[in-house]
């Protein structure tokens, strides 16, 4: 295994009776990096990241965590740690508490000096003695990524974990998360939140009824976006509508209104017509004031790549 990747898997394949979770996946998680997960309801990744936590076992294919190949026996290879479907706390038990009890399960030595810090990590100090059953789902996550945390992971597996977070919540994880991969942890991270697998992940995975439809960096599958819609402000909306409409590659939508009313203009365009036009744009003397993606490129592909293979599946 190239020691640079914290995870490779060759085909791995899962079923559940007649349902099939997994279907030949493929996926390298490089060291260091923040790698979100995502894809319909019932794609299979659930399955995926507790293979990862040992929670489970493929029927086939070829599973390495850390460097250490997975055989038919759980629990995970050391250095993992996360949760799916939220995290398991004790409801009786102060925040402080819970770590300790879960940490005596693991056999570890968790000082109170060490639970204080991770607790701080993730903005929980002040309610360290609170029971848990009185938490917010938002600090329930956090406090289940505390409890990952007291491992001090090498491969962190999180399921949703900005459920429930207010602003200054998500902007605590996001940098705790951040900070993780910095040092060295890699962060496997499923959301159906886009913006958030936007600020955080290097690469992304995109599953599909069990099979891989992309895996790579974000960069890319802006790339393969052949077409996007944009939104764009100007100084002359009018005057920009003409010449968008005689720009080649440019296709003006009539759904614009819906944007600030008739200042806003959406174009549906690929990244060359749309640095033509604004060329254009700017050499006629009409100033640009926003130029804005109306879906991001990584929603945009979800939707295309997932979309496809529902219509597959129904034409089948």
């Amino acid at each position: 295994m190239d020691t640079q990747l914290a995870v490779q898997a060759r085909g791995l394949s899962k079923c559940f009776g007649d349902v099939v979770a997994l279907d030949g996946v493929d996926l390298d998680l490089v060291q260091g990096q923040v790698h979100g997960l995502l894809g319909p309801n019932g794609a299979g990744k659930t399955t995926l990241l507790g293979l990862l936590l040992g929670l489970a076992v493929a029927d086939s294919g070829a599973l390495e965590i850390l460097g250490m190949p997975v055989g038919r026996a759980l629990p995970a290879p050391r250095g993992v740690a996360g949760f799916v479907d939220g995290p398991g706390l004790y409801p009786s038990l102060t925040a402080r508490q819970n770590l300790a009890a879960l940490a005596a399960l693991r056999g570890q030595d968790a000082r109170r000096t060490r639970i204080d810090d991770v607790l701080g990590e993730v903005g929980l100090s002040e309610v360290a003695d609170d029971r848990a059953r009185g938490f917010s789902l938002g600090m329930r996550q956090r406090l289940g990524l505390a409890a990952a945390l007291l491992t001090e992971p090498r491969l962190l597996v999180l399921d949703e974990p900005a459920n429930g977070l207010d602003p200054a919540g998500k902007k605590h994880v996001h940098s705790v998360l951040g900070r993780l991969a910095k040092e060295g942890t890699t962060v496997v991270l499923s959301s159906h939140r886009m913006d958030d697998l936007e600020a955080l992940c290097s690469e992304v995975t995109i599953l599909a009824t069990g099979r891989v439809r992309f895996s790579g960096p974000l960069g890319k599958l802006a790339a393969e976006s052949r077409e996007l819609d944009y939104r764009l402000l100007t100084s002359d909306p009018e005057a920009a509508r003409r010449l968008a409409a005689h720009t080649a590659g440019i296709r003006v939508l009539d759904d614009a209104g819906a944007w600030r009313g008739a200042e806003a203009l959406v174009v549906r365009a690929p990244v060359p017509a749309l640095d033509a036009l604004v060329a254009g744009l700017v050499k006629v003397g009409i100033a640009v004031r926003e130029l804005a993606p109306v879906v991001s490129p990584l929603e945009a592909a979800f939707l295309a790549l997932t979309e496809q293979q529902g219509q597959r599946e129904a034409d089948r």
